[in-house]
């Protein structure tokens, strides 16, 4: 066992009184110091279990880090119950039932200490022990990084715990340390935990990161407050709290985070000022149970990656937002069920995919001085007992502003909706609401629009430029009870030769005396004063099915494509013609599905398709109409299958190409409007089988899955036709036809560059297939550019050559 020299320089009250001692152990020489004493370890490694009880400096030689270690074969290694100095030193630990270094009492210093360990925890402090760790460093995939337990303390500064086993710093048993500008990764278990009654912990500037448990945990009545720190990268949730935890995050980022960014349980507290949340798989604040409460001031919540509410708030649960922004998230603040409740101050919500404010199950929700814009539906009050006010807030760019549906009652005052895409204010299946000085300008659809003799109240409320109308009350039928229907006050429009309304509709006309004045609310409009199908294009010369198929033919590639089409097209040729013989013909259906990865030419085959058909009369024009979830799924009730039906009409004659069409039918479908438009496409195309021919499209396994779940759509089908990818040759055919089409020429050795190229290209996700041909083509063009630009006379050949040095690089 190597084993060096332990020099002490022993001190008294007299400089003349220093004197200098050598010890052949650490044990002996700590033995002998007195307090104040600093004991200087030669290199070497130690295989002794020491205690430093005395005020003492332990230190290794200056200019060798790591060169002293202290490694027993078992027990703890270093043990510290003074407060002593101890610097430079390398601990390795082997016993799993105890830590690498333990501090027990006083307050010592411990600087530059490298703990490379397999121990219950790498640095553990404990008791009245108040130390002060500075750039010590923590290696232990055994155990703890750092444990702060039974009411000990201390400061933890630029400190890391590299690797633990279990949590990288456990605070329990009424523990309360401060950490500064520390660094914890690589933690299997939670990066930063507390629990318990009376434990606390304080970090300030400091990274979590790389953990496979949460990243910070708070539970059991323990607390925390973290300033200007990172949390990211975790494995599990961002932050956790449970049970009576109370937490304040300061100035902090939360992102990267698969799971929830915060979550937080059983009346725990948390307080966040100034700090952003953003990249999270599943919630950013997911808020349960009654008595826990999340208070947010300047925070920013943004960019999910996944499809769930960026702030969740159900089971009684309290969230407030002041002055925050909520953004680019599939939907953005729900909250369910009774006593649950948000609060939401001078706060901004945009880019949202689906719903802003969702309020059900009996919640509640109250936004002031709120804006919500570019979402599919503003707010939406979806039942019973679910309510709550919107003040002073203005809603533009969205589907739809404010939905009322099932029995909810809200209050929406001097609110505005702005550039709504199909109403302002929308009432269905009972809903109810008070709408009092509420504007609605420049809507798509109706301003207000009220059906199934909801019992709504409109006190002065105002629409213009509303292009279907301001006002729209649909008649609840002949047996709807008597007063039934809006009660109207004082609400004007810009419109004028306004009918009244339907019998069974409840109007109190009290309006001022003005040419833009409601007189009376209008009744149901008629399709003839406001179409909703787009005209159609002017019709092009129809070709002769021979020359749409030479166009087929000439596409790169697509054999079995063409195989398919040119078969189907020979039964209905044959068709027609034994039919003009008078004998029976084969019943075809022609309705396709088209299967492959992005970029394969189903859009253009689908063109020809339809042309095709329209030359042998089967389809009146042939013309494409090219849709997908986003151009046939609403965001409220009746709404699908209204723009399912208008993308029917359209394509009435002609082809109706559904592209992606498995996204009307997604996997996770709970609270979806997609099989709304599937079954109105379904009933359309038994009704008008002769009008529309459609085809289906998406990835292979994808429009698998999509005919396994709806057979009702896969009877309707006739054949799947499978769009392979590009070979690396097909693709280099591609680019050849884009060159010869724009006037350039592939120089020597280009085309087997782009050989080379195409068979290197990742062929993931990404690819495009004869999308990505003509996007290299293009970046080729561009770097010739940048190449030629330098030439001041350049020949023709300079103009119109392209090398295999202009091609970009690989992604």
């Amino acid at each position: 066992m190597a084993q060096g020299t332990v020099q002490v320089t022993h001190t008294g009250t007299s400089r003349w009184r220093r004197r200098t001692g050598e010890y052949a152990s650490l044990a002996a020489a700590l033995e002998a110091a007195a307090e104040g004493d600093v004991l200087t370890v030669a290199p070497g490694t130690y295989r002794e279990n020491l205690v430093v009880a005395r005020s003492v400096t332990l230190r290794g030689p200056e200019g060798s880090p790591g060169s002293v270690r202290i490694a027993p074969l078992d027990g703890v290694p270093l043990t510290v119950r003074a407060s002593a100095i101890v610097q430079d030193l390398h601990v390795e630990g082997q016993d799993s039932a105890a830590p690498a270094l333990l501090v027990e009492d006083g307050a010592p210093e411990l600087t530059d200490l490298r703990i490379v360990t397999r121990s219950a925890s790498g640095i553990e402090v404990r008791g009245g022990a108040r130390p002060t760790v500075r750039r010590c460093t923590v290696d232990n995939p055994a155990g703890i990084g750092i444990a702060v337990l039974d009411g000990g303390g201390g400061v933890f500064e630029e400190c890391e715990v590299v690797s633990a086993g279990q949590a990288g710093v456990a605070v329990r048993d009424g523990g309360h340390p401060r950490l500064e500008r520390c660094r914890v990764h690589h933690a299997s278990g939670v990066g930063l935990s507390a629990t318990g009654e009376n434990s606390a912990l304080e970090a300030v500037g400091c990274e979590v990161y790389e953990t496979r448990g949460s990243g910070v945990q708070i539970t059991g009545r323990a607390t925390a407050h973290l300033t200007d720190c990172d949390v990211h990268r975790t494995t599990a949730d961002g932050v956790t709290l449970d049970t009576d935890a109370v937490l304040t995050l300061a100035d902090c980022r939360i992102h990267d985070i698969p799971e929830n960014a915060v979550d937080l349980r059983s009346r725990s507290v948390l307080t966040l000022t100034r700090t952003t949340v953003s990249k999270f798989g599943r919630n950013g604040l997911s808020v349960w149970d009654p008595g826990t409460r999340v208070d947010a001031n300047q925070c920013e919540i943004f960019d999910s990656t996944g499809d769930y509410p960026a702030v969740w708030v159900s089971d009684g649960a309290t969230a407030v937002l002041d002055s925050c922004r909520v953004h680019d998230v599939p939907d953005a603040l729900f909250v369910l069920d009774r006593g649950s409740r948000a609060d939401v101050v001078d706060s901004d919500i945009s880019q949202v995919r689906n719903t802003a404010v969702s309020v059900s199950d009996g919640a509640t929700a109250q936004l002031d001085d709120c804006r919500i814009r570019d979402a599919a539906t503003g707010a939406w009050f979806r039942d019973h007992g679910s309510g709550g006010t919107l003040n002073n807030c203005t809603v533009d760019a969205t589907q739809t502003g404010v939905i009322v549906t099932k029995g909810a009652d809200p209050t929406i005052e001097r609110c505005t909706v702005d550039s709504p895409a199909e109403a302002g204010f929308y009432v269905s299946a009972g809903g109810r609401g008070t709408f009092l000085g509420c504007r609605v300008t420049g809507s798509g659809g109706y301003g207000f629009h009220v059906i199934d003799g909801c019992r709504t109240t409109l006190k002065k409320c105002r629409t213009e430029r509303c292009a279907r109308g301001g006002y729209e009350f649909a008649d609840a039928g002949p047996d709807a009870a008597p007063g039934t229907g809006p009660v109207v006050e004082d609400c004007t429009s810009d419109e004028s030769g306004l009918k009244p309304p339907a019998v069974h509709e409840t109007v109190v006309e009290t309006a001022s005396q003005s040419t833009s004045v409601l007189g009376a609310i209008p009744s149901q409009r008629t399709a003839e004063q406001d179409p909703l199908i787009t005209p159609a294009d002017p019709e092009k010369e129809s070709r002769s099915s021979k020359a749409v198929l030479g166009e087929l033919d000439a596409l790169v590639g697509l054999d079995s494509v063409k195989r398919e089409v040119r078969a189907l097209t020979d039964m209905i040729e044959v068709g027609r013609r034994r039919q003009q013989a008078g004998l029976k013909a084969a019943s075809v259906k022609r309705h396709l599905v088209f299967t492959g990865s992005p970029g394969t030419g189903k859009t253009t085959v689908a063109r020809l398709y339809g042309e095709i058909l329209a030359s042998l009369g089967v389809l009146e024009k042939g013309h494409l109409v090219e849709v997908s979830r986003v151009d046939l799924v609403g965001e409220h009730i009746g709404s699908t299958a209204i723009r399912t039906q208008e993308a029917f009409d359209k394509a009435r004659g002609g082809v109706l190409f559904i592209d992606e069409a498995y996204a009307l039918s997604p996997e996770d479908s709970g609270r979806d409007f997609g099989k709304e438009a599937i079954d109105t496409l379904v009933k359309l195309m038994e009704d008008h089988r002769d009008a529309v021919v459609v085809i289906v499209a998406g990835y292979t396994a994808e429009m698998e899955r999509f005919l396994s779940v709806n057979p009702g759509v896969a009877s309707r089908f006739s054949r799947t036709i499978t769009f392979s990818d590009y070979n690396p040759e097909e693709l280099l055919r591609i680019v050849e036809q884009q060159a010869e089409e724009h006037e350039y020429r592939l120089a020597e050795g280009a085309s087997e560059g782009l050989t080379k190229y195409f068979t290197a290209i990742p062929k993931g996700a990404a690819f495009g297939n004869g999308r990505t041909a003509r996007q290299t083509f293009e970046a080729m063009v561009e770097r010739h550019a940048s190449r030629v630009a330098q030439v001041e006379e350049p020949s023709t050949d300079d103009l119109t050559l392209l090398y295999a040095e202009d091609l970009p690089e690989l992604p």
